[in-house]
């Protein structure tokens, strides 16, 4: 065969001999007819995961924020998720386990010689006793009686697991979907697929611990790859947004002229590039903050509130950390009345110490447990009373979540407990939940989810149905991948919702 003129001629062996051959093309094009015949099936009754039934929200880029349609009706309209920093114990405050009494000071066969910070000790019943609550009868320890009381109106899951047993992993894990960095949050996911009804607020709003933020900080409430404008905005009660103010220097007129010659500016590029969403967004993002030089000071104002609420509440008796506390508490509740869509609420940040800082108590339980209730049970029993006895429920969903449990035997030190991902409690509350149930169990111990064993996934799954939003369908495309919240798992737990 004779080169040709560009370079070598191309020999039809090269490609093989049966592209060329009769029969095989032929057999060829009738399993691509069944094939294709076969994905009309599929696509017709819906059983095909497709790009085309992912359902990206449609978002106009000059209003990242407005309001977007959920796939189906939804239960719950906004989210509060109340993140508990370190582990709490499960055995210790909502899974009930008799058999810790029974074997308490021993070692049965099966518990494991080393856990994740090194050898174990004995069986250990629980350091607070457990009663019985409201018309549901279910068995919470005294170290949260406020919380406790409100038994009724929860649905508990005692089966939870997570992939790792380090914090900041577990947080990653827990908020992102992922271990790793660079994802985005629950609360980035829902703002992008929902946006928010206040475009004078955030719509998430992340509410730190007065001590500071988690151990996984930003990734807890980031965007990740999902655009910035839907990263949560971090402030708290005692530590509001910075420079919203007018400086004294500067005029209200001056300031006023500033801004209409700023959005001129803006237009106007927006006007010569179109297509650049990153622009719109930003404008947009710097639009919101200054509408928030108007509404942050107005909804952050606690003082407005009547003694009673904050009577009710704590911000006036116990330990400072305790005040702080229950001051965002109160603010979370008048951002959520606000309509912002998603506020995280956390209680504890990075362990500076073990057992001070957050739930982490891998020495003097008994100590460093108590000192976090304290913090904690008055502030977010009153939190939830007072979102029930405004209405806001109906519409509100509550999550209280930690990133894994503890183990129901000691550590080697004979005080502290080590960390257990493989049977934790989380509990939800509000807007299409099953109240004073629960659901799914760990074995005689509390070591192992025994009983309808679920994931964070199915967890978050979980979280976006009651939004409104199927998990399998919410996705971003992002380096080749269609991503999800959930990866590639995840099923809602059914038996959670009314």
């Amino acid at each position: 065969m004779k080169p040709h003129a560009h370079g070598p001629a191309l020999a039809p062996a090269q490609f093989g001999p049966r592209l060329l051959d009769r029969r095989d093309f032929l057999r060829t094009a009738g399993g691509l007819a069944g094939s294709v015949a076969l994905l009309r099936l599929l696509a017709g009754d819906n059983l095909l995961a497709s790009t085309a039934g992912s359902v990206r929200p449609q978002i106009d880029s000059d209003q990242p924020y407005a309001l977007r349609a959920p796939h189906f009706e939804p239960k719950a309209k906004q989210v509060l998720v109340i993140f508990c920093v370190g582990a709490v114990s499960h055995v210790d405050t909502f899974d009930y386990k008799p058999d810790l009494f029974k074997y308490d000071g021993q070692k049965p066969p099966g518990i494991p010689a080393v856990t994740f910070e090194g050898p174990t000790g004995n069986i250990a019943k629980p350091r607070w006793e457990f009663k019985p609550r409201g018309q549901s009868g279910k068995m919470v320890s005294e170290l949260l009686p406020n919380v406790a009381a409100l038994a009724d109106d929860m649905c508990f899951i005692h089966s939870l697991t997570s992939s790792t047993s380090a914090h900041p992993q577990g947080e990653n894990f827990l908020n992102t979907g992922f271990t790793l960095e660079g994802f985005p949050s629950l609360g980035a996911w829902v703002t992008y697929a929902l946006g928010t009804a206040n475009q004078q607020l955030p719509a998430f709003v992340a509410i730190n611990d007065p001590r500071g933020k988690p151990r996984s900080g930003k990734n807890n409430w980031g965007s990740g790859f999902l655009p910035a404008a839907y990263q949560g905005t971090d402030f708290s009660a005692a530590r509001p947004l910075a420079n919203l103010g007018r400086p004294a220097r500067i005029s209200a007129e001056a300031d006023r002229r500033a801004k209409h010659l700023l959005e001129a500016f803006n237009a106007e590029h927006a006007r010569k590039f179109p297509g650049d969403t990153d622009l719109a967004g930003r404008i947009a993002s710097y639009e919101l903050a200054g509408r928030m030089q108007m509404s942050i000071p107005d909804v952050t104002d606690l003082k407005s509130e009547p003694a009673h609420v904050h009577q009710l509440y704590g911000t006036d008796t116990g330990t400072d950390l305790k005040k702080d506390y229950a001051k965002n508490c109160i603010l979370a509740r008048r951002l959520l009345e606000q309509g912002v869509r998603v506020v995280q609420l956390f209680n504890g940040s990075d362990a500076q110490a073990n057992g001070i800082s957050n739930w982490d108590s891998h020495a003097n339980i008994e100590s460093t447990h108590a000192m976090q209730a304290e913090i904690f049970d008055q502030p977010t029993a009153a939190l939830l009373a007072d979102m029930k006895q405004r209405g806001m429920l109906k519409d509100t969903l509550v999550v209280r979540c930690t990133e894994f449990g503890r183990m129901p035997f000691l550590q080697a030190n004979g005080t502290g407990r080590d960390h257990n991902p493989d049977s934790f409690t989380c509990w939800l509350m509000g807007a299409g939940v099953k109240a004073g149930t629960s659901f799914g169990a760990s074995d005689n111990f509390g070591f192992k989810a025994a009983q309808d064993a679920s994931t964070l996934y199915d967890f978050n799954a979980t979280i976006l149905h009651l939004l409104g939003l199927d998990h399998e369908r919410l996705t971003y495309y992002n380096n080749g991948i269609e991503r999800r919240l959930t990866n590639v798992h995840g099923h809602v737990l059914k038996q959670m919702i009314a």
